[in-house]
């Protein structure tokens, strides 16, 4: 028996970056992720090569906000 996948929406929740490719060290390698900023809305962390420290992107995790009732 065979189980059904589950929906395409939900596989991609909570996607980070292992490696990226890096301009100065001129190949993918490893990142780190750092917390740069905490929003309103949500988290915003920035990607660093391992060797270089170079910022290679960024990414928005983004948190429901309560129902708020009057």
């Amino acid at each position: 028996m065979r189980r059904a996948a589950p929906p395409a929406e939900k596989q991609f929740d909570a996607f980070r970056a292992s490696s990226l490719y890096c301009p100065r060290c001129q190949r993918a390698q490893p990142v780190d992720e750092r917390l740069l900023l905490i929003l309103p809305d949500g988290e915003l962390y920035e990607y660093v090569c391992q060797f270089c420290w170079t910022q290679l992107g960024k990414r928005k995790v983004e948190q429901e906000r309560p129902a708020l009732i009057i």
